[in-house]
């Protein structure tokens, strides 16, 4: 595998010295200060890969060009943007930069309920519980009908927990929901959430597929022309939340793409954390079945306290997913294709290490440190027993 690691540019915490030091081969990069819908200029691009290159590594992942709003809705302006995308991506490959992860999630690119989840060594990691989304979605945003999408004894259970909440308990919750991270999402307000909403209304998950499909097969001829590979971002989580449509939350949704978008550069991101979100999904058997396509990893693993309720593993490799199973079948793809695969790191620990930085959620130095780590001693062993 090749050793990658995401970096927010000038304005993440973490130093590209500090990232090459870890054992960083490949960067996962983007313009961030380009807002979703906007052209890459190559200028840019080409500056920001001599600084990565700079420092001993390579841009070799996007992650993310952001789709624009209207063009998951199929409106406003959203042939301009479609067009735009295809410069952008143009643009990279003419950078030699033709790896692009992003989503077609409508309005949030991913939700946590706690972002600060303590673990017993005094570490925290992001959490999920159902019951605080559907509490924050019914009490705190009061959504017009939210109380009609959870089954009843969700909704008694998330009452009875918000009326136990004190407010900064409540305000906790808001914020991890609410909270974006650069170059894709803002930070939302509640009313600014609410108006986001809205303008899905009407959108299915059918109607929300048929638009990614149009999109990817408006973009592939220009995927075919450069050689990039798109891959997608698993919905995270893979279930509906806040009234919003799901297109890609397990293979049944991967399966259907592949075949509505039949060019060979229209891909999948191999996302452990986002797909182990759903107990139904096998992430093993996920990558098994759709290896070709798989262009891009983030290893990661997850612990359910009970169905709806998870955080983050302490330990990449141990939890809901079988990592090392999944490493057997990573090393086996890239024997087979002759090429390494970038898998990166996804999320880490916030550690004593990084106390005082302003990292942003998930992607401190530290636990990220730790998991690449993890993830570099697993290969060798699989490497060495299996022969590989």
């Amino acid at each position: 595998m090749k050793q990658g690691w995401r970096w927010y540019g000038e304005m993440d915490a973490i130093s590209l010295k500090e990232i090459r030091q870890a054992g960083v081969t490949d960067v996962v990069a983007a313009l961030y200060g380009r807002k979703p819908g906007e052209v890459w200029p190559v200028p840019e691009i080409k500056a920001l890969a001599r600084k990565v290159e700079a420092a001993g590594m390579r841009w070799s992942v996007v992650e993310s060009v952001p789709v624009h709003e209207d063009v998951k809705k199929r409106t406003g302006d959203f042939r301009k943007y479609v067009e735009n995308y295809k410069k952008t991506l143009r643009n990279l490959a003419k950078c030699g930069i033709k790896t692009v992860c992003y989503n077609f999630m409508p309005v949030l690119d991913w939700t946590r309920s706690d972002l600060a989840y303590e673990l017993p060594d005094g570490s925290t990691c992001l959490g999920y519980n159902e019951y605080e989304v559907a509490a924050f979605d019914m009490f705190s945003l009061k959504r017009p009908g939210a109380e009609k999408d959870y089954p009843r004894e969700t909704a008694a259970r998330a009452k009875k927990l918000w009326t136990r909440y004190s407010p900064a308990q409540r305000k906790r919750v808001e914020k991890a929901i609410l909270t974006g991270l650069p170059g894709t999402v803002d930070d939302l307000t509640p009313a600014q959430f609410l108006r986001e909403l809205k303008t899905y209304e009407g959108i299915d998950d059918r109607a929300l597929r048929e638009n990614m499909y149009a999109f990817l097969n408006e973009i592939s001829p220009v995927l075919d022309e450069c050689g990039v590979d798109m891959c997608i971002h698993p919905d995270d989580p893979p279930h509906p939340i806040f009234g919003l449509p799901r297109v890609l939350s397990d293979a049944a949704d991967i399966r259907e793409m592949a075949k509505r978008c039949p060019s060979r550069h229209v891909g999948l991101t191999l996302c452990t954390g986002s797909l182990g979100g759903s107990p139904d999904n096998d992430e093993v058997a996920i990558f098994k079945e759709f290896a070709k396509r798989v262009f891009f990893c983030h290893f990661r693993n997850l612990e359910y306290e009970e169905p709806g309720v998870f955080h983050e593993a302490p330990c990449h490799l141990f939890g809901k997913t079988d990592i090392p199973a999944l490493m057997l079948a990573l090393l086996k793809e890239e024997k087979r294709r002759g090429a390494e695969i970038v898998v990166r790191p996804d999320h880490g620990r916030l550690m004593e290490i990084d106390k005082g930085r302003k990292c942003y959620c998930g992607y401190s130095y530290g636990g990220r440190l730790v998991g690449l780590a993890e993830l570099r001693g697993l290969e060798a062993g699989v490497r060495a027993f299996a022969k590989i």
